[in-house]
């Protein structure tokens, strides 16, 4: 290894988290995830009432830029409350702050100005607020996740992958669930008049709630802070360590380690093949509706509007549902890593049968190339919908690959970054002295690249690099909501449609022209094409069989 590169960061203390079961470990490890999800439910709302380009840009920008270089940086933070866990108590507070400006913008303009410079001040300030929320978000969902690689083993990622992907989905679900009550019927004017006001109330203190809980209950290592000759603790300055940062993830771009590179273009696939749906799915719902299934009398009622959003709720309560439910269950009939720690056997009587059923499991890899094969296979259906129940259905059935997205990837990544890194193998906990004691040998690393040379890859160990590879995952998957938005464009464009989905005018439903066509639905082309992505991601996927680890 050359005499520039970076060395290994010596660390001290030993990772743990609180709970007298691995379960719950694993709950209050991944607890987070439901806060940051709810919020995310929260700020789609405010995206889908704004026809602001400033506004739908925010997140895309925020994810291509935050997640990772406040990864990066983390990895090397010596804060002697853990890498991650400051991030994370900082992007909470700026995210819950920002909430209640949101959804108080008009009061808290109010205190300082009047009339058109009011009116003027409180889009700009909401604009402001969204774009703030959206990068400390960012900085909040990069750490959670980079934690659960932090404190598990190689063979416990798998598990600790399905955990957080099970509470992100509660929090949608979670979010859904409550935007659908009336609230102010429910608790009056009492902290905030409106809707609005108490969903940003509610997002506030649940992400402060959430983050917190995984922040009290978990314990990290804390790095060693490098000493210059006079053997005072070196510390960078904020540009220095954005500057450096940049050149790592710029280097470790240039050379990342073969699996986590064919990992980054899997996902890449999938999401160009998820955007339009993620973005347009509900629109295309609803606009089904209006084409094939609402009485010519019923058109231009005034009501027609609600009736489309109304439809287009209720197939994402059903989608969110599915996906919940795909999240819990489908980590049970997939097969995961052979664990080292004794697993009691079976009573003899049904040993055979729970052995045969075992072998009959998939693996985690052929799971996610069957639902990238299950999503196009729905998706490819979407131009030939001529019904509000049929798309509807083939909504429905996107909540189990979508799962699978949300599952296998960072389960893939943290093992491979476990693996560069050198791991140990026992989830910690506060209730264990013999783990608790555990070391966890370092070894040459094959991943990120020191700034000073491009050519030399440093040594590490405990997952310290799992905030630079999460980072450079989510540009994987931010890069692609650029392109599908250009190719959403387009089609749009070709097709002649008068308002796209997510303009001003219709609440995001194109009832305009192109409902009146007899033409395909331009959404219908977009998720047709998005089918066609995720097969290319399938092919990547199986590619992954063959990369040696």
């Amino acid at each position: 290894m050359s005499a520039v590169a970076e060395k290994t960061m010596a660390q001290r203390g030993q990772a743990s988290v609180k709970g007298s079961t691995e379960s719950m470990r694993m709950i209050l490890l991944a607890f987070a995830a439901i806060g940051i999800t709810f919020t995310w439910g929260f700020e789609m709302t405010c995206l889908t009432k704004s026809g602001t380009s400033l506004v739908w840009i925010a997140g895309p920008v925020s994810g291509l830029i935050v997640q990772p270089i406040i990864g990066t940086i983390a990895d090397k933070s010596t804060s002697r409350f853990g890498r991650r866990r400051p991030f994370m108590v900082a992007g909470s507070v700026i995210v819950a702050t920002n909430l209640l400006l949101l959804g108080f913008t008009r009061e808290f303009v109010g205190l300082f100005l009047e009339g058109e410079a009011a009116a003027k001040a409180t889009i700009w300030l909401a604009v402001l607020s969204i774009w703030v929320i959206d990068f400390a978000i960012n900085a909040s969902m990069s750490c959670s996740r980079s934690l659960v690689v932090d404190i598990l083993p190689i063979h416990k990622q798998q598990t600790g992958a399905s955990w957080y992907s099970r509470l992100a989905a509660s929090g949608n679900v979670l979010g859904y669930s409550i935007g659908s009550l009336d609230l102010v019927s429910m608790f009056g004017s009492t902290f905030g008049d409106t809707q609005f006001k108490k969903l940003a109330l509610i997002a506030a203190f649940t992400i402060l709630f959430t983050c917190g809980v995984t922040c009290w209950a978990v314990t990290e290592r804390v790095i060693e802070p490098r000493k210059g000759e006079d053997g005072r603790p070196q510390e960078e300055g904020v540009a220095t360590a954005v500057r450096t940062a940049v050149r790592t993830i710029l280097a470790t771009l240039r050379n990342l380690p073969p699996r986590v590179e064919g990992i980054c273009w899997a996902h890449f696939w999938s999401w160009i093949g998820w955007f339009p749906f993620n973005f347009y799915g509900t629109t295309w719902v609803g606009e089904t509706y209006f084409r094939y299934d609402l009485p010519a009398e019923q058109r231009n009622s005034k009501d027609v509007l609600s009736q489309i959003g109304r439809i287009g709720s209720t197939s994402l309560v059903i989608y969110s549902s599915i996906t919940l439910a795909s999240s819990f269950f489908l980590p049970l009939l997939v097969r995961g890593p052979k664990d080292m720690d004794f697993t009691p056997r079976p009573p003899r009587a049904i040993a055979g049968i729970v052995r045969r059923l075992g072998d009959l499991k998939p693996d985690l890899l052929t799971a996610w190339m069957c639902g990238h094969l299950g999503f196009s296979a729905a998706m490819l259906m979407a131009p030939f919908a001529r019904s509000y129940k049929f798309a509807t259905f083939l909504q429905a059935m996107c909540g189990v690959p979508w799962a699978m997205t949300a599952w296998a990837p960072p389960t893939f990544l943290g093992i491979e970054v476990n693996r560069l890194s050198g791991g140990s193998n026992s989830l910690p906990s506060h209730k264990s002295p013999a783990a608790a004691t555990e070391k966890r040998s370092p070894s040459p690393s094959r991943s990120m690249l020191s700034p000073e040379s491009a050519s030399s890859p440093p040594e590490s160990t405990d997952g310290e690099l799992s905030g630079i590879y999460f980072g450079i995952l989510n540009i994987y998957s931010t890069i692609p909501q650029f392109m599908g938005a250009v190719m959403s464009g387009t089609v749009f464009y070709l097709f002649d449609a008068e308002k796209g989905p997510g303009l001003e005018g219709g609440e995001g439903i194109a009832v305009a022209a192109a409902a009146e066509q007899q033409g395909p639905n331009p959404i219908s082309v977009c998720l047709f094409i998005g089918a066609l992505c995720a097969l290319v991601s399938a092919y990547r996927t199986r590619k992954l069989k063959y990369i040696p680890s």
